[in-house]
């Protein structure tokens, strides 16, 4: 346990953290498994940067979080070279050149299944890791890999969430994807926790990979660049390509084959683009743009006041209320099919009148706004579900008559002791999205299911463009410079989270000359559910608000007052927070990781 000092009502308290914020001058990482920060923080001792050690963690993440992330999922990178402006760099493929509405309707489906390969969009994560690497990276591909392989071939202690994914999969596993109970069902039982989880056929395409893009070249890029080509065109990208093509059961009950080709991969790369950024209360924070949720984060600082009073009633209530509106917002004009700009979503003048939305009573409607004067369209709904022909079982990912799993997210960030910053949160992939290829070690993703089979809206299911995403790290500067990178997993949550977090740090006190990242992730969270959610059966429930236990009887009876439908979670049920920071005038360097899950953790000198 630590002390730190948190503000609530005008008062001052002194309480319990669940661990201190971490302080040095060396590099500091956090992630949602320890193993993934453990390796970083080796990068970093061997002489690599935040880069190195982002995509060395990352590919150790596909190991140690299998049901979370894969290597054919996707990540949003933010990041922030020192003394140079933060840049996005894109790894969420789009939907392949066959993947039209008409294609998916033509098979009887009013929505893209949950799981499955007509669920795959062009992989999108490996290559972003490549180019970030690249680029950015200082180590070859042989040393950032070695930690992933080494994991593969030796075994990870399965954390306690991975035996329960296979289990609720199990029956499937056996009797529909067997190359997938090759590796997760091992004696025909899930990994018990603590037992070694390895996966070798995951190890030999790594090693495969690093042989023939050694033998290409002795160049450090030269090499990198081969092993793309090797992902889009060599041995990855024909099983890749195969996979999709192999009819296999989803979520609609019925067996379909994908539309992903050899063409779409070939002619895939991740790529850079600005972030979108907000100033307020002399910050700056920069998310990705529309094609994410990241800018309802925006949004939501864009729509409260300048100086909230932290921890009040009228704090929560402001706060979700706002969040209500900028929900609503992304419903309607978020996507790669927007026709609004940014800027305009985040204007004084629109936020000045949504901002006046905002009244003494929970809302329950779902209020899009009309910016540049354009008219909202949203997908259809009646009532809470979407009112659509919707398969029974499709979901993020739900497994036809086996039970219901849900894949989540990963997320890591590091700052090195050059002030290098990164944030990134990779998702999809997971060992319950799709069969695993027994030539690779792993699965295609689902994230074509975040698209709708509705035509004319901006998150329409459309060749080449990419679907929607929940996944949205953040970069915080101040006068210009990044100070601070965090994220969590956690889907339609993540900003809400992230939010409360940051407004935490911001509102707060800071400790030995930093941020009191970890009283901030230990504050306790919440969340509202009063807009379409993100994947099926996209309800909504108006007026719905989660909150932690520890966020006191004060606050839930006054938000119940206020016409709130409060449910009290456990006292550690909300968020998944990680976070690192960087002291520009001082060099101190900070971090601080979620205690929930027993999971996540930070490191660091």
């Amino acid at each position: 346990m630590s002390w730190t000092y948190i503000r609530s009502s005008g008062d001052t308290r002194l309480v319990f953290t669940t661990r201190p914020t971490l302080q040095g001058s060396f590099g500091m990482v956090s992630s949602t498994h320890w193993l993934a920060s453990g390796v970083a923080m080796a990068v970093l001792e061997a002489g690599g940067n935040a880069f190195d050690a982002a995509v060395a963690a990352a590919f150790t993440l596909h190991v140690a979080e299998p049901h979370l992330n894969g290597p054919a999922g996707e990540v949003p990178i933010l990041l922030a070279p020192a003394g140079r402006p933060p840049r996005v760099l894109c790894g969420q493929g789009p939907a392949p050149a066959g993947a039209s509405i008409e294609h998916y309707t033509a098979l009887g489906l009013g929505l893209v299944p949950g799981t499955g390969p007509l669920a795959a969009a062009v992989p999108g994560a490996f290559d972003a890791w490549m180019v970030l690497l690249r680029d950015h990276g200082t180590k070859r591909l042989a040393e950032v890999l070695s930690y992933a392989i080494g994991y593969a071939e030796r075994g990870v202690p399965a954390v306690e969430r991975i035996g329960a994914a296979v289990a609720a999969v199990r029956r499937l596993f056996e009797t529909e994807w067997t190359s997938s109970a090759a590796v997760y069902l091992r004696g025909g039982k899930p990994p018990a926790p603590g037992e070694l989880l390895a996966n070798p056929a995951l190890a030999a395409t790594w090693r495969r990979l690093i042989a023939e893009a050694e033998a290409a070249s002795a160049d450090r890029e030269a090499q990198i660049e081969a092993a793309r080509r090797v992902w889009r065109e060599g041995f990855i990208g024909e099983a890749l390509a195969a996979g999709a093509a192999r009819p296999v059961l989803d979520t609609s009950g019925e067996r379909h084959a994908g539309t992903l080709t050899g063409d779409d991969l070939a002619n895939y790369a991740a790529t850079y683009e600005d972030p979108v950024t907000h100033d307020w209360n002399g910050w700056t924070v920069a998310k990705p743009g529309p094609w994410s949720q990241g800018p309802v984060f925006l949004q939501q600082l864009a729509l409260l006041p300048d100086r909230p009073e932290y921890g009040t009633p009228e704090y929560f209530h402001t706060l979700i209320e706002g969040s209500k509106l900028a929900f609503a917002d992304r419903e309607a004009w978020y996507g790669d099919g927007t026709t609004v700009s940014v800027e305009t979503l985040l204007s004084p003048y629109y936020n000045s009148r949504r901002r006046g939305l905002i009244g003494p009573r929970a809302s329950l409607e779902l209020r899009p706004g009309s910016p540049d004067g354009q008219r909202p369209r949203i997908p259809r709904y009646s009532g809470t579900v979407a009112a659509q022909d919707v398969p029974s079982g499709a979901g993020e990912p739900t497994v036809a008559a086996t039970g219901e799993t849900r894949g989540d997210t990963c997320h890591l960030d590091v700052v090195d002791r050059w002030g290098n910053m990164v944030a990134a949160t990779p998702s999809g992939g997971w060992l319950q999205s799709n069969p695993v290829l027994p030539e690779l070690g792993f699965p295609l993703g689902t994230r074509l299911q975040m698209a709708w089979l509705e035509p004319n809206l901006t998150s329409s299911l459309t060749p080449g463009r990419r679907p929607r995403s929940t996944l949205s790290p953040s970069l915080a500067l101040r006068d210009g410079q990044a100070v601070m990178a965090f994220g969590t997993p956690g889907g339609d949550q993540q900003d809400q989270w992230s939010l409360h977090f940051f407004l935490a740090v911001a509102l707060g006190e800071r400790v030995r000359g930093g941020p009191d990242l970890q009283g901030a992730i230990d504050a306790p969270n919440w969340h509202q559910e009063s807009f379409p959610g993100s994947f099926y059966p996209r309800t909504t429930d108006p007026g719905a608000v989660t909150v932690e236990s520890r966020i006191g009887a004060t606050v839930i009876t006054e938000l119940r007052r206020r016409g709130h439908r409060v449910t009290v979670g456990g006292p550690w049920s909300e968020g998944r927070m990680c976070a690192v920071a960087r002291d520009p005038e001082t060099g101190v360097l900070s971090a601080g990781a979620n205690p929930r899950g027993m999971q996540g953790y930070a490191a660091g000198r």
